[in-house]
């Protein structure tokens, strides 16, 4: 994590000597500022075919998804059951469903009832993860934050822990609203104490999120280190382990996370304006306060949704806005919805790659993401420079 001071350094000139603002372009970017630059990777390539490919390798990342595992099924049975499944959403049992299409029982269980929810969770946390990491490093100013930077994590797994203490819940299921609340009070305490005073300071909200971060998981340590055999399930959701989730994660997170993506992209010009600094944003006429706690809301729904579908996943919000940057350049119209198709990506090949390393038994995803995640990112950011914010 960089340094919070290091991150004024990539801010705008501040135009506190009362010198006219130079008018941003139609995107929110000033030729004057770094943001405005284009990113080397757009330099002599084509953003809409990156743009076009990042899409077409999703979708056959879904249908790898849907096929690999313990029980390998050819793709062309996996589409079929996918169009069944699809269609025939109340249409009777994998058995009745199987016999109708001619396939094997097997087969059409392993892709309906187990993989397909799978790859559902990894697709969607995967993208907020990616929507959420992009909000952050915009917010924070400073492009090695995501979600943990604001306690968000620290947050969710204090409440789960709480709720295995005090109500004994050991089900992964019956932890989706205390990671929730977990997640959203995190997240108002570092805010509150991250702005008192008054003022709303960047580099005061990265330290609170780290320091409430600090605190919590010390005391959720301690907690597991009192009863090992009882926080078992806890050391599961926290691991990202995606093989015993279902649908009924799925279900209560979906509301939180539409919420939270219509909110975000809304944001996208106020973002590009907040890029500018403090100064040039309120001479273009932006709500500075508002826009910021906007945004705050929008990364406590996206990553709280996450969290609660997938665990405390880290690097895939860390490494998807930098790539996105990489190819469309700062403009946060662009950049947060290919954020999120990247990181839905990079979810879905850790949860692949899970099932396959040590086959036939499984990893967790999110010791995968982490320990294929950072040796990328950091390939990437000595092949090219860390992006500016």
């Amino acid at each position: 994590m960089s340094s919070p001071a290091a991150a004024p350094s990539a801010r705008a000139p501040r135009s506190g000597t009362g010198t006219p603002a130079r008018p941003a372009d139609e995107a929110g970017r000033d030729s004057s500022h770094g943001a405005g630059r284009r990113s080397p990777a757009t330099h002599g390539a084509r953003p809409a075919l990156l743009i076009a490919a990042v899409l077409v390798i999703l979708l056959a990342l879904c249908i790898a998804s849907l096929a690999i595992g313990s029980r390998p099924v050819p793709p062309s049975t996996v589409l079929r059951v996918l169009l069944d499944a699809l269609t025939h959403l109340r249409g009777g049992g994998s058995g009745v469903r199987a016999g109708s299409l001619g396939l094997s029982v097997q087969d059409y269980a392993a892709v309906s009832d187990l993989r397909l929810p799978r790859t559902t969770i990894a697709l969607l946390a995967g993208a907020a993860l990616g929507l959420a990491g992009a909000l952050i490093q915009s917010l924070t100013r400073n492009p090695m934050a995501e979600s943990g930077i604001l306690g968000l994590n620290a947050g969710a797994a204090f409440a789960v822990a709480l709720a295995i203490t005090v109500l004994g819940i050991t089900s992964p299921a019956g932890f989706v609203w205390f990671a929730l609340l977990g997640a959203f009070v995190g997240t108002v305490a570092v805010w509150l104490i991250g702005t008192a005073g008054g003022a709303v300071s960047p580099e005061r909200l990265t330290l609170a999120g780290v320091a409430l971060g600090a605190v919590l998981a010390g005391i959720t340590s301690a907690m597991r280190l009192t009863n090992p055999q009882r926080f078992s399930a806890l050391l599961v959701w926290e691991s990202g382990d995606l093989s015993q989730r279902g649908w009924s994660l799925v279900v209560p997170a979906l509301p939180f996370l539409a919420v939270g993506v219509v909110l975000a992209l809304l944001l996208a010009p106020g973002m590009n304006l907040l890029a500018l600094g403090d100064d040039l944003a309120v001479a273009a006429g932006a709500h500075l306060l508002r826009i910021r706690v906007l945004m705050v809301l929008a990364i406590t729904l996206l990553a709280g949704a996450a969290t609660v579908m997938a665990g405390p996943i880290s690097f895939v919000g860390l490494m998807a806005p930098h790539v996105a940057r990489w190819i469309v350049g700062p403009d946060q119209r662009r950049l947060l919805p290919l954020a999120m198709a990247i990181s839905a990506g990079v979810m879905l090949v850790a949860d692949v790659l899970a099932r396959v390393i040590i086959w036939p038994s499984e990893a967790p995803a999110g010791i995968v993401a982490a320990v294929v995640g950072a040796p990328v990112l950091i390939v990437l950011v000595r092949r090219t420079r860390a992006s500016g914010l």
